[in-house]
């Protein structure tokens, strides 16, 4: 089984919401762990929300189903984006068989882009 995300995000909508709303925006949709790495970075912030849209939409459900934040994106030693998956997002993944994940995301000074590709039985 093989299936397959992607999702574009103007970063102005980012800094917006990021702007209106503060820490609460953060809080919501983003893990400690990403909140300290991209330090207010809001290109990076906007590639990873994108990342995690990406993800709902391969696993065929929507955010609706399960918390931003159980979609977490994290960084090996050399700045590769790896995801990690918790709670409900972690259950719905395992039910449908998917156990390995390969995540991409960039931006440019307007957009960001992510994409998200799971293999499994």
């Amino acid at each position: 089984m093989l299936v397959s995300g992607i999702d574009l995000i103007e970063i102005a909508r980012i800094e917006r919401a990021m702007i209106r709303h503060g820490e609460r925006f953060s809080r919501r949709f983003y893990t400690h762990q990403e909140i300290v790495y991209c330090a207010g970075r809001v290109p990076s912030l906007a590639g990873r929300f994108a990342v995690k849209e990406a993800v709902a939409k391969a696993l065929g459900t929507g955010i609706g189903d399960f918390n931003w934040t159980d979609i977490e994106v994290v960084c090996d030693g050399q700045g590769k984006p790896e995801l990690v998956l918790h709670n409900r997002a972690r259950e719905l993944a395992l039910s449908q068989g998917l156990s390995s994940w390969s995540i991409s995301l960039s931006h440019t000074e307007t957009h960001a882009i992510g994409l998200a590709v799971a293999t499994g039985e």
